[in-house]
């Protein structure tokens, strides 16, 4: 057996459900995010880390990323491994589905959170996960040298999984899978190891454009590029301030939406095949399925930290639900006063 093949034997022993290998680009790291004369260009001639650094340079001079500004930090690291683990060659990708049975509450009245995060913080499940598979490997191989990220790295995760075979990127700009539509959280481990590569995966978005015409911000502005400053995840979790920060037409467009948004995901029709998750980490409580949005309009700091002390909701903090929460009640007064008035 292979070292690729036991590596990815061991990942889905323990609880991937998805996991693929890609070679990271040989050569001077140095240069291969320098030489900006052709990085704009999608030329199979250039390296992906070339590639990777025009896409993401080019996103950030449209200001696409908003106030995230450590997004702007050293973009070529971001793009090329190497300049994260130094002698990087391959790069583990990883995938866990979290897609549950239940559906949420859609009644008047509630609040609605994105599917990743009903259950508790998927960083924790995955991060454990993977310490667990760099152990073996370094059992197995002792010299060889691995940094693992969920979510928080320097690293565009979502590029180098489309690399590694477990999906493609859709127009929505989230990863694909053929199995598990879009429901994987990913995780990836870097390492100085030569693996077997697997085959990139292809594009079957084809001519769809469900996703694009069912964001309520229209967030996706031309396919497979996001401005972060209208996507409602962005303006519910990673904005700061209060309701004077969001523009009217935004806050309108965020209906309910207290935490993230799965508009765009829960269209796509590679999502209708997918089955659900074995993890229970990510079973949904009653809070993170059908939030009663009068409870936590009176909910204090102390409970929230309580509440939310194991989710990935914490990120928002008390003051951002708080507001969230106020946005999505006022929609409702005045989405029940059109009502009322259209009925007259």
């Amino acid at each position: 057996m292979s070292l690729s093949t036991a590596l990815k034997r061991e990942a889905r022993s323990l609880g991937f459900d998805a996991v693929g290998i890609v070679r990271v680009s040989p050569g001077d790291p140095s240069s291969s995010t320098n030489d900006q004369s052709d990085t704009s260009s999608d030329d199979r001639t250039t390296s992906l880390p070339q590639r990777l650094f025009g896409r993401l340079t080019e996103w950030l001079r449209r200001d696409h990323h908003g106030t995230m500004a450590w997004m702007g930090r050293a973009p070529e690291k971001r793009a090329d491994p190497r300049l994260v683990l130094p002698g990087c060659r391959s790069m583990i990708s990883v995938g866990i589905n979290y897609l549950t049975e239940h559906r949420a509450n859609e009644q008047p009245g509630y609040g609605r959170i994105a599917r990743y995060a009903w259950g508790k913080d998927y960083h924790k499940v995955l991060v454990g996960k993977l310490k667990q598979l760099e152990q073996f490997i370094h059992t197995v191989t002792p010299d060889a040298q691995t940094r693992s990220y969920v979510d928080t790295g320097p690293v565009m995760e979502k590029a180098w999984a489309e690399q590694a075979g477990l999906g493609w990127i859709g127009k929505h700009s989230n990863l694909v899978s053929a199995e598990h539509g879009s429901w994987l959280l990913l995780g990836e481990i870097l390492t100085t190891l030569e693996l077997e590569p697997d085959e990139p995966a292809t594009d079957l978005c084809g001519s769809c454009t469900l996703c694009i015409q069912a964001c309520p911000t229209k967030a996706i502005v031309e396919p497979y590029v996001v401005d972060a400053t209208r996507c409602i995840s962005y303006l519910t979790i990673e904005l700061r301030g209060n309701a004077d920060a969001i523009s009217d037409d935004l806050q309108a467009g965020m209906g309910n939406r207290i935490f993230g948004c799965d508009d765009c995901l829960d269209v796509c029709p590679f999502n209708l095949r997918a089955e659900p998750t074995q993890e229970s980490t990510f079973q949904p409580s009653r809070v993170t399925l059908a939030p009663t949005l009068n409870e936590l309009s009176s909910m204090d700091e102390s409970t929230f930290a309580t509440m939310f002390q194991h989710s990935p909701i914490r990120r928002a903090k008390h003051q951002g639900l708080r507001r969230n929460v106020a946005i999505a009640q006022h929609n409702l007064t005045s989405s029940q006063t059109s009502r009322t008035v259209s009925s007259k």
